[in-house]
């Protein structure tokens, strides 16, 4: 009997996973394939990396998981180099299958190739035969169509809550025979990828491996071990704690954990120990999750165009304008003078990961602030995120742009009001910015304002040691807003009437 191909891409695990079921029901041998497309590593077209080597290291983590775990059911993982539309069908005419399983994904260039692996094998008759799998409410059981998704959060939240429920999660398959006759090389090493081993920052407080056996650990340390479910909803705006928030992001935009898992876990919880708005709020996270992968699944390319779906003419500031390119360049190492922001964009390069309040505060600057292209911050998160997801990612930077379903328009976060609000005493600022490690509470966030006396007392000079701010942070704010507004179609009149105001 011929083999079931079982494509994997963003869905590293046995357990959830509807594919792996279909391919098992089938009756014949199941073949799991992973390529490594040479496109997921390219540089995009603005210059900015595509993968880190951390990213890529937690990748392999997840890969060699999966496939441990694939070996004590019978089964293997097939890992090839090369494009999946090049990759397959030479597959399907090696082995005679019929039939390639895959989890369908929602971004432009993930679908392409879906379609250009559909035609390829066609003529080879094989079939392939997608699955919806990356979300907690299946597409299907929507109480709407995705031409009619809600604008808003809100009424998205509203409408499934009320009419629709989450399918429960279905487990991993006992067996999965190899076919006889594949050989199996070795999965390739960050070398072979052209990354050198990330070094691992010693400040780092979470470094999550890759793989279903991590990411279960995770939640059951989380929900169960730690009990810190019950406070998610005060904590979780938190960007120090590794316990502020569940963390796990990096698993479930692996696919190594299935969000209908996390669900399940919640409901456990509740049943078991308690029921309240943190309990609540966690799914309402997952939530947001869908939404965002929804909205890229109903907007197409204009996910990745500069004026988002609202095609606003806003003038974003690009790195092909040198002064640009050097803001951005101080935006990413960390430089840029606002302490919030560079503590949040060192800790992201150092480790793949950031707090969702620090990754809304250095959004904000870079668009409202420096004026620049949202585009490029978001490439510049894909490359690094361990958590990256076409949807969460791309949708959130158009959201915090402005230019996103959901949008507030311009939307301005005052970084000194929010280091009040969030790092009062200033421990994640001191902690991923050693220079201003010794400057207590009330001068770590304002540094530009010590005296010489002060800089000296502290062993800080404001321009040496660490930069000045690089705008002023309200009249940059006031000068982007006019240029949002009059991209708006905001009149003379309107605007000198809200400068007054």
């Amino acid at each position: 009997m011929p083999p079931t191909i079982v494509w994997l891409r963003n869905d590293l695990r046995l357990d959830d996973h509807e594919p792996f079921r279909r391919a098992v029901a089938a009756g014949g041998p199941v073949l799991p394939l992973f390529c490594f497309d040479p496109r997921q590593f390219d540089v995009a077209p603005s210059g900015i990396p595509r993968y880190s080597a951390r990213r890529a290291r937690f990748l392999l983590e997840g890969l060699a998981d999966l496939r441990d775990d694939l070996r004590e059911r019978g089964g293997d993982l097939l890992v090839l180099p090369g494009r999946p539309e090049a990759v397959i069908p030479r597959l399907v005419r090696e082995t005679g299958a019929l039939d390639v399983h895959v989890h369908v994904e929602v971004a432009s260039e993930e679908t392409r190739v879906e379609a250009a692996v559909a035609a390829a094998i066609a003529p080879l008759g094989a079939r392939l035969r997608g699955a919806w799998g990356h979300t907690l409410y299946h597409s299907d059981d929507l109480p709407f169509g995705l031409r009619a998704l809600p604008e808003t959060f809100s009424a998205f939240r509203r409408e499934v809550e009320r009419r629709s429920a989450v399918r429960p999660p279905v487990d991993a398959p006992a067996r999965l025979p190899f076919p006889a006759g594949v050989s199996v090389p070795a999965l390739p090493s960050l070398a072979s990828l052209g990354f050198a081993e990330p070094t691992d920052d010693a400040r780092a407080l979470l470094s999550p491996r890759g793989g279903s056996i991590e990411a279960e650990s995770r939640l059951d340390d989380y929900v169960f071990e730690r009990d810190r479910l019950r406070v998610y909803k005060e904590t979780r705006n938190g960007m120090l704690a590794v316990d502020d928030s569940s963390k796990l992001s990096p698993w479930l935009a692996q696919g190594s954990l299935s969000p209908r898992r996390v669900w399940e876990a919640v409901r456990a919880y509740e049943d078991e120990r308690v029921a309240n708005e943190s309990t609540e709020w966690l799914i309402v996270e997952l939530l947001w999750r869908d939404y965002f992968r929804f909205v890229a699944a109903s907007c197409g390319d204009a996910l990745f165009h500069a004026g988002g779906v609202q095609r606003l003419r806003y003038p974003w500031r690009d790195l092909d304008d040198a002064a640009a390119r050097a803001d951005f360049a101080r935006w990413c190492d960390g430089t840029t003078g606002f302490p919030l922001v560079d503590a949040a964009m060192r800790e992201l390069q150092a480790t793949g990961f950031t707090s969702n309040r620090a990754r809304q505060n250095v959004a904000s600057f870079l668009t409202k602030n420096l004026g620049i292209d949202w585009r490029r911050g978001a490439e510049w998160f894909e490359g690094l995120l361990l958590d990256y997801d076409v949807g969460s990612n791309w949708g959130n930077w158009m959201y915090n742009a402005g230019v996103g379903h959901d949008a507030r328009g311009f939307r301005f976060f005052n970084l000194h009001k929010q280091a009040s609000m969030y790092d009062q005493a200033g421990d994640f600022v001191r902690h991923w910015l050693p220079e201003l490690r010794r400057l207590p509470g009330e001068l770590v966030h304002r540094p530009e304002l010590l005296t010489a006396e002060q800089q000296a007392r502290y062993g800080v000079r404001i321009g040496e040691d660490y930069p000045a701010p690089m705008v002023d942070l309200f009249v940059s704010a006031r000068r982007n807003e006019e240029a949002y507004r009059r991209a708006q179609g905001w009149t003379p009149r309107e605007l000198s009437a809200r400068r007054g105001h």
